[in-house]
């Protein structure tokens, strides 16, 4: 969506069927301005009544009941027809916001996770949440104040004239130059002025989130939000744009206001002059009581039509940022189902580089991970061990060279056929707010409890059901129990487990345990490398010496590749001094000195 009057129409394209309520709501809407209106015309003719009883006639006290019985039936049935169609639109509106949510979230689920690194959470949140809720507030309430105000100043315009044109053409001529300038309040400039606003609110609501996630770090360490950089110039710079996008708004505002409020200044000269030839002072002051009704009517629906252009053009950059992520393209995924009989994980001549990097993460790499044995990655910080995981499971999509999985092509695989046939534990892996049953069951919703149990005996997790009396049943998270970062890990290892998927990726997955527990989840690895295919990814050297195949991995090369002997025992062996260091590493306690 390139132009911005095209936006309300794609908002309108997640309506569905309400689409026909909205109508509805706003055609009610329109005739609820004419009810709504008339009680100013039965006042008037109230209050020439009046005046013409002051100039000598008889008052007609059942006129004016009359008059008064009028404005308020109209009354009350343009506030009945204006309340039907606000919750008319109201149901269209929720249901176009749930489609909009739901349509977004859809996508998301498509999209590879490099897009969640340019995209982080907090931005995703406020589109999610904030400009959605936007979209609903326009077409639950301004798209219809939009049209009732529309057609009051309408028939203002048109009973101004009719009435007396000599008054109602020069406040006409006034109150058409304060709308004229709304197009000026609301012209381009205010619009890049309000994107940037916008971009300044996003990027403050993703530090503030990653700010409370770092809250302990900076208590610990005595620090404030002045401190964190990111935060404070996230916070400076909404600050600068909302004062821009204020200031932008000054010059155009100001004269609006001075416009509008200004009926009187026209009103009076004009009437003075028309009633140098007016037959009566009854008939003059009966015209100029109908203007002084009407002009504040007036005033009022210019400036309520003047927020409402205000919101429209917020519902119009809410839709945009939306169609942001709508229309980012997804993850291309394939038809083809990976083969039941082998499954080898191949990498040939693979390259990936992470936007705006300057440096391959992952560079011509080339191995193979067997079936039924166990391939290992390691390598120091920042070598890509964890990207080649990544593009197993397309978290990215590898720019050169090919992985398969049996043979087959992840690219050309279903993304639901690539998921049932990996299993994976991250190394900060994530729990629901829910019982450790669900948790576990997670990977696999059939399972039953005597399945789960075991995968959880399988993972060394015996020890974390003994200590609560709900056992699998217990809740962790909010309003129940928490876990330790290895409590969680073996949590992750277990629901791994029940899975049974032929190919397993640990990330790291030993990371939280101690000596004894590594040993024992090292013993349930074994139990689970028969016939599957297995890569570890590890810092750790001592879980992976028993590895079938350890590769080497430095600065995204692919440098070395054998067993732990074999790995030894060559010349100028990276992986030597890698062991070396961990072995000395092992030895030290605090008193030694350092050589």
């Amino acid at each position: 969506m390139n132009k911005k009057e095209n936006r309300i129409k794609r908002i309108l394209e997640f309506s569905g069927k309400s689409k026909g309520l909205l109508t509805l709501a706003q055609m009610l809407s329109g005739v609820s301005a004419v009810f709504i209106l008339l009680p100013f015309l039965f006042v008037y003719f109230a209050a020439k009544e009046l005046v013409q009883s002051a100039g000598g006639a008889s008052l007609n006290s059942e006129t004016l009941v009359k008059w008064g019985i009028a404005s308020l039936i109209t009354e009350l049935i343009g506030l009945i027809i204006y309340f039907v169609s606000i919750l008319l639109s109201h149901k269209a509106a929720f249901t176009t916001e749930k489609n909009i949510k739901m349509a977004v979230l859809k996508h998301l689920a498509d999209m590879p996770m490099g897009y969640f690194d340019k995209n982080p959470s907090g931005k995703l949140r406020k589109i999610i949440d904030e400009n959605t809720a936007q979209t609903e507030s326009y077409l639950a309430h301004q798209m219809l104040d939009l049209v009732s105000t529309n057609v009051t100043l309408v028939l203002i315009f048109c009973m101004m004239i009719i009435f007396n044109w000599k008054i109602g053409l020069p406040l006409s001529a006034l109150f058409i130059i304060g709308f004229m300038l709304q197009f000026v309040l609301m012209g381009k400039d205010t619009m890049q002025y309000m994107q940037k606003y916008q971009d300044a609110s996003e990027q403050m609501n993703h530090e503030a989130v990653e700010y409370v996630r770092g809250i302990s770090v900076v208590k610990v360490f005595g620090q404030s939000a002045q401190s964190l950089s990111k935060f404070n110039q996230a916070i400076e710079s909404y600050s600068q744009n909302a004062m821009e996008f204020t200031m932008a708004c000054r010059t155009g505002m100001v004269a609006f206001t001075a416009v509008i409020n200004s009926p009187f200044l026209v009103l009076i000269p004009a009437a003075l002059i028309c009633g140098t030839n007016a037959a009566t002072v009854a008939e003059f002051t009966q015209n100029f009581l109908f203007y002084v009704f009407l002009s504040p009517a007036c005033s009022v629906t210019l400036n309520k039509i003047m927020y409402m252009n205000n919101y429209k053009m917020q519902a119009e950059e809410s839709m945009r940022r939306i169609d942001e992520i709508l229309l980012a393209e997804p993850q291309t995924a394939g038809s083809a189902l990976i083969s039941a009989e082998n499954h080898d994980v191949v990498f040939s001549d693979v390259s990936f580089t992470y936007e705006n990097a300057s440096a391959p993460a992952v560079n011509h790499v080339s191995f193979t991970a067997e079936t039924g044995k166990t391939t290992a990655i390691v390598g120091h910080s920042g070598s890509g061990k964890s990207t080649l995981a990544s593009l197993i499971l397309r978290f990215y999509d590898n720019s050169e060279g090919s992985i398969t999985i049996g043979g087959t092509e992840i690219k050309s695989v279903q993304n639901q056929d690539l998921m049932k046939h990996i299993a994976f534990v991250f190394q900060n892996p994530k729990l629901f707010k829910d019982t450790l049953f669900a948790n576990i069951c997670a990977s696999r919703k059939d399972a039953t409890r005597e399945e789960v149990l075991q995968a959880v005996h399988l993972a060394q997790c015996d020890d974390i059901l003994a200590k609560f009396p709900q056992g699998l049943d217990t809740v962790i998270g909010t309003e129940g129990v928490y876990l330790s970062g290895g409590e969680v890990q073996r949590i992750a290892i277990a629901r791994a487990i029940l899975k049974d998927a032929p190919v397993i990726i640990l990330d790291e997955a030993t990371a939280y345990a101690d000596p004894e527990n590594e040993m024992q989840i090292q013993k349930a690895f074994q139990k689970l490398t028969n016939g599957k295919t297995v890569i570890m990814i590890a810092h750790r050297l001592s879980s992976v010496k028993h590895a079938d195949k350890i590769l080497v991995m430095d600065s995204g090369n692919l440098i070395q590749e054998g067993t732990h002997e074999e790995l030894l025992h060559q010349k100028g062996s990276v992986y030597a001094e890698m062991w070396e260091n961990y072995v000395q590493t092992t030895k030290w306690h605090i008193g030694n000195e350092v050589k």
